[in-house]
């Protein structure tokens, strides 16, 4: 209870339009991203303008000593249930949308849309060596949501990352494998082989389908290679 009244300790000061300046020491801005962290953990509830009064009236009370309209133990397992119903609903819309990007995306001039549901498009052959599911790619990438934001780059970080592809979600285990050294492609990847309905909260919604532009840059059989140690595109665990 306590970590969720943080939490909403954070959302309160937004609403209540009491922003401090901006943050200038070390410590502040240490603060200021814990407050961000925080308020991306509140998101999973969508508070309405409603709601958000209420949960201000418990602040307020609680802060004030006064007696409590509600039992705050009481209603710890309703509200872990609040929040297991309003996340269900989201994967759900993340699904709907999913299926009418993916019926666009599948019509398009040179796409392979696979039996898993990959959707697969070549923006430049590579000549070099063929990728195969067993080996350690060294990659530049860019992940985005279907809306076009962006969640993750190699590219920004200048830095490729190295993976095995036996131990990343299937469809880049999938799709990687359909490249060449050289080459770059984009891979539409529906929930179902990428994070599922669990996603990576609160980066990839539960039920979000991905879309990425790979660029493979080398091949290395990881039966002789050194093994990556913190792959940047992580192992699907959901």
């Amino acid at each position: 209870m306590r970590k969720l009244m943080i939490v909403v300790c954070v959302a309160l000061i937004a609403a209540w339009g009491c922003s401090p300046e901006a943050p200038k020491t070390e410590d502040q801005k240490a603060f200021y991203a814990l407050g961000v962290h925080l308020s991306k953990q509140l998101s999973v509830f969508d508070l309405t303008t409603e709601e958000l009064k209420y949960v201000q009236m418990g602040m307020s009370d609680a802060a004030g000593g006064k007696k409590l309209a509600a039992e705050p133990e009481a209603n710890m397992q309703k509200l872990g249930e609040l929040a297991q119903t309003r996340m269900q609903k989201a994967t759900e819309k993340q699904k709907e949308l999913a299926k009418l990007f993916l019926e666009k995306a599948a019509k398009e001039a040179g796409v392979k849309k696979t039996a898993s549901g990959l959707i697969y498009k070549e923006i430049k052959a590579g000549t070099g060596a063929q990728a195969r599911a067993t080996d350690i790619v060294k990659v530049h990438y860019v992940g985005t949501l279907i809306d076009g934001k962006e969640f993750d780059s190699s590219v920004k970080r200048g830095q490729p990352a190295e993976l095995p592809l036996s131990q990343v979600f299937p469809c880049w285990t999938e799709g990687v494998s359909m490249m060449k050294v050289g080459g770059k492609s984009k891979l539409i990847c529906p929930s179902e082989i990428a994070y599922g309905d669990q996603g990576r909260p609160p980066v990839i919604p539960g039920g979000a389908t991905l879309v990425f532009e790979v660029e493979l840059l080398d091949v290395k059989d990881a039966k002789t290679a050194a093994m990556p140690s913190s792959p940047s595109v992580k192992p699907k665990t959901k």
